[in-house]
């Protein structure tokens, strides 16, 4: 997919920024010219996602027929994602299936979310969006920071996520085990952990290829930990 290429900015230097040693390519000075642009509009770009992603679980919870239909809702996400990758090279068409894209999770996030404001534990949203936000931070000024270079995990975070996938399907329609759906949910927060260490620094080496490619990975690494840690909350703290 269009996620995972990694030719978008050169350096002004003699040698690309995406093809030096990490600490090398983020010293002081790497920031400058088109990488700082193009940083900053993934960042714009991600946080306007947020907000229609937001405006969407709010819509999505007046909005009976998408609990009915939310698979269909789900298909459409992934439609979207495609899209994107398709309509990357083409302004103004990318931005509206991204903003698309950020709608519908929005909808589909109104289930979740609903089910628990809706049983008395609008608590449990909160402390999860609040515990999001302040790893996705950390994490990310962690990644800005650390001369450790997280870019190459890359095959290994793809195929653990293939994995997670898979088994939460499993879960989802033939499993059913309380037990099952922890694990998945732990693992899951972890590896959208790791997801935003790994996209943090391709995005400020300038290795994606659109800004609206960055500002997508960022926005499905912070809704799947705040997804995950929701998850873990409301299981543990079900007194039932």
């Amino acid at each position: 997919m269009a996620l995972y290429d990694r030719d978008y900015v050169k350096s002004k230097a003699t040698t690309p920024v995406n093809e030096r040693p990490f600490a090398e390519a983020t010293d002081e000075g790497a920031y400058s010219g088109d990488l700082a642009t193009f940083i900053k509009q993934t960042y714009q770009l991600f946080a306007g996602s947020l907000l229609v992603g937001a405006a969407g679980a709010y819509i999505g919870m007046g909005i009976p027929a998408i609990r009915e239909y939310y698979w269909g809702f789900v298909i459409l996400e992934f439609a979207l994602i495609f899209g994107i990758g398709f309509a990357r090279a083409k302004p103004g068409l990318n931005l509206i299936m991204l903003f698309a894209f950020a709608l519908v999770s929005g909808l589909t996030m109104s289930v979740l979310v609903g089910h628990f404001i809706n049983a008395g534990a609008g608590g449990v949203v909160a402390n999860a969006l609040i515990l999001t936000t302040v790893a996705f931070g950390g994490l990310s000024m962690f990644a800005m920071n650390t001369e450790r270079d997280f870019t190459t995990m890359g095959k290994m975070l793809f195929i653990t996520l293939i994995v997670v996938v898979v088994a939460g399907l499993l879960n989802a329609f033939w499993l059913h085990n309380s037990w099952m759906q922890v694990g998945i949910a732990a693992i899951s927060a972890i590896l959208f952990s790791a997801f935003i260490l790994y996209d943090t620094q391709n995005i400020i080496q300038g290795n994606y290829g659109h800004p609206v490619d960055g500002a997508l990975a960022l926005y499905l690494d912070f809704i799947n930990l705040f997804t995950s840690l929701l998850q873990l909350l409301g299981i543990f703290g079900d007194d039932d």
